[in-house]
């Protein structure tokens, strides 16, 4: 995923939707909700949401990501409250890009890593421009 960075939307809390939140767990057969199950009331901002003013949308764009179940189109989540550690999803930025892949720690050296095979890691040096810009918490796409 490459954009600029005016191509990054802050999260902005403007209304609360309270979906219905069943108390039951979804078996991939056929569902049968009833009133019972109802557990509560989930405010999708509260579920997906930890630190508000440091919440961003991105939309994905490219197909690096596609094997960790981040595809093209899809909208991630990102907090740049969270400490990125070895194994986080990351937006960082290289050279002035925008880009979202795996952050890795092995032997003393830091690696940016797609979840596809087409594309190479790129190594974190200290002469690169390379700022790792938040953790991403959540993937929203749409199936329809």
């Amino acid at each position: 995923m490459r954009r600029n960075l005016g191509q990054v939307a802050r999260l902005v809390r403007r209304t609360m939707l309270k979906t219905p939140l069943l108390l039951c767990r979804l078996p991939a057969g056929f569902p049968s909700p009833a009133e019972d199950f109802l557990e509560k009331r989930l405010d999708l901002n509260e579920y997906l949401v930890r630190n508000p003013p440091a919440t961003f949308l991105v939309r994905v764009s490219g197909q690096s990501m596609k094997d960790a179940g981040i595809f093209d189109g899809d909208m991630l989540v990102v907090d740049k409250s969270l400490e990125p550690i070895s194994g986080s999803v990351v937006v960082a930025i290289v050279h002035g890009e925008f880009t979202v892949k795996t952050l890795l720690l092995r032997h003393g050296k830091a690696y940016l890593v797609p979840a596809n095979s087409d594309f190479k890691d790129i190594e974190i040096t200290s002469e690169m421009d390379c700022e790792v810009w938040g953790v991403v918490n959540s993937v929203i796409r749409k199936l329809v």
